[in-house]
């Protein structure tokens, strides 16, 4: 999973890409768009297209995004098009990839063919699934998304106990959101909370940006893209 956004139309002209990272955050949250981690400092305006290759693109309000240190440090000037990768601003990358408890990330097994490979574009352009685990690709020292992955899944199973206990009621419903809103990882939670269509729609409806027409009253995605299946 990744979080699908939709930033909509741009709403200013910018003369420096900086000036944009406060509209990003108002129409985004303060959520990475690639990790889906929250920080409330710490974030910047990530290019798609990279300026250093493609300066014409720098201002340019559809190649932005929301980007941490880690994402923004793995992507770098990896310059891959439309038809090389998925983008969360363009396909339903819930679709996409896969979320597992202990903070692992992979590519979506359903998927074959060109869809799984732009799914893996996607995956190793910011080096999601990388994981101290043997058989993952090594993340940097400084480099600690995929232990907080862990550590929000456990934050989650435990609000799902909570939520259970308390007969699934709407005051929980509401306190499970705010704990999700605070810790960030939406794809963490959608996990978690895969059997309760109630909360995977109020998750979609409240984070900030999510592109609600990538989910289905149950809160089930649904292809962005009907020709491409995402």
């Amino acid at each position: 999973m990744m979080r699908p956004i939709d930033k909509g139309a741009a709403p200013a002209a910018y003369a420096d890409y900086r000036d944009a990272l406060n509209d990003l955050e108002l129409r985004l949250g303060h959520y990475c768009s690639y990790c889906e981690r929250r920080l409330g400092t710490g974030l910047a305006v990530e290019h798609k297209t990279p300026k250093g290759i493609h300066p014409d693109q720098a201002l340019v309000w559809g190649n932005f995004l929301l980007g941490c240190i880690n994402c923004n440090s793995v992507k770098g000037q990896k310059d891959l098009g439309e038809a090389e990768t998925l983008w969360p601003d363009e396909h339903n990358t819930v679709l996409a990839v896969d979320y597992e408890r202990g903070g692992f990330v992979g590519v979506n097994s359903a998927l074959d063919g060109d869809l799984a490979k732009r799914a893996s574009a996607l995956v190793d352009l910011i080096g999601l699934d990388r994981h101290i685990a043997e058989g993952f690709p090594e993340p940097a020292r400084r480099d600690k998304r995929w232990q907080q992955r862990e550590e929000v899944w456990a934050i989650a199973e435990s609000c799902l106990a909570k939520y259970e206990r308390q007969g699934q009621a709407e005051d929980a419903l509401d306190l499970v959101v705010e704990v999700a809103l605070g810790n960030g990882f939406f794809s963490v939670w959608l996990s978690v909370f895969d059997e309760f269509p109630r909360v995977k729609r109020a998750l979609v409806e409240r984070f900030t940006g999510t592109a609600t027409a990538c989910f289905d009253s149950l809160g089930r995605p649904v292809p962005r893209e009907a020709a491409l299946g995402i």
